[in-house]
């Protein structure tokens, strides 16, 4: 699988974006896909497929990497595959910790109340996720609320 995973950014990536791929040093390339398998994880926890949800993970994908739709959802499957394949969080936590400022730490569990919150209904399941993901990535208390409160707040917004 890793190999896979390795010749997708090989293929896409390491030529054409340096600063996507982290220049020539390969081990930079999977915290992508480490990222995407855990909103995966949050999407998947509460045993509902909601449109809304797969709308945001593709959004998320796009924006934080920018990319193509095409490019997303191939990242996207290959997180989905390495996802159903894993036992636990360890092995995407452990990227996301050797690659992963404080601040893209804390950006990366806004995300994943974005992907909660996407279909109006935040799911227990979804909450203790994150908050095990959070413990996992040294995210403090204080900032999984914050960033909480604040996607709450803007989804509240939009729907009103």
């Amino acid at each position: 699988m890793l190999n896979k995973i390795q010749n997708f950014f090989e293929k896409n990536f390491l030529s054409e974006s340096p600063a996507l791929a982290g220049g020539s040093d390969r081990s930079n390339s999977t915290p992508q896909i480490a990222l995407a398998a855990l909103i995966i994880e949050v999407a998947e926890a509460d045993y509902e497929d909601a449109p809304e949800e797969r709308d945001a993970i593709l959004n998320i994908v796009k924006n934080s990497f920018g990319l193509q739709t095409g490019k997303a959802e191939e990242i996207i499957a290959l997180a989905k595959e390495e996802h159903a394949s894993s036992t636990d969080y360890f092995q995407f936590t452990r990227l996301i910790n050797d690659s992963y400022s404080a601040q893209q730490k804390i950006d990366l569990i806004e995300n994943l109340w974005k992907i909660a919150f996407a279909d109006q209904v935040l799911d227990k399941y979804e909450e203790h996720v994150i908050r095990r993901i959070s413990d996992l990535i040294y995210v403090s208390h204080g900032d999984f609320m914050a960033t909480k409160l604040r996607v709450k707040g803007s989804i509240e917004k939009q729907s009103s």
